[in-house]
């Protein structure tokens, strides 16, 4: 009894606290949430009702850090450029390398009494889920069929 006194307590609570920034798909019994894999949302969801390629994300690294050894490698390669004719040292950022992060939209349709749900994905995780307006005829967001 005290135990459920608690629970209702809790959803109480967070029902008080408004909006929250947790963004969910539920589909059928499962859900997923943002950081979910591709992999996760279809075992969850089923295929989506349509998939979009929507470009890539480019991502350029932080410059490079070294430990104390590379520190001491700088050091001496600087010293040895300044020994050179050039009195001017060669000055040179490194970077991480670039990455590519390939930007897909998932459609699920939910039918008639509810909306079209998109998924969009950065690189094979899901980063934003919204509404796409009403949806149309069967829903496909039974979740996968067992």
């Amino acid at each position: 009894m005290g135990k459920k006194i608690v629970i209702a307590s809790c959803v109480g609570l967070l029902m008080l606290t408004g909006h929250t920034d947790c963004a969910a798909f539920r589909c059928g019994d499962g859900f997923v949430s943002e950081g979910a894999s591709k992999t996760k949302v279809l075992l969850e969801c089923g295929q989506p009702t349509s998939k979009e390629k929507a470009g890539v994300k480019k991502e350029t690294g932080k410059p490079a850090t070294k430990g104390k050894t590379g520190d001491k490698k700088a050091k001496r390669q600087k010293k040895d450029k300044m020994d050179s004719k050039d009195s001017r040292p060669a000055v040179r950022a490194e970077y991480d390398t670039v990455s590519k992060k390939r930007i897909e939209k998932w459609y699920y349709n939910c039918g008639d009494n509810d909306f079209i749900y998109i998924l969009t994905f950065e690189g094979g995780v899901l980063k934003k889920e919204e509404t796409g307006g009403y949806g149309k005829g069967k829903s496909d967001c039974q979740g996968k069929s067992r």
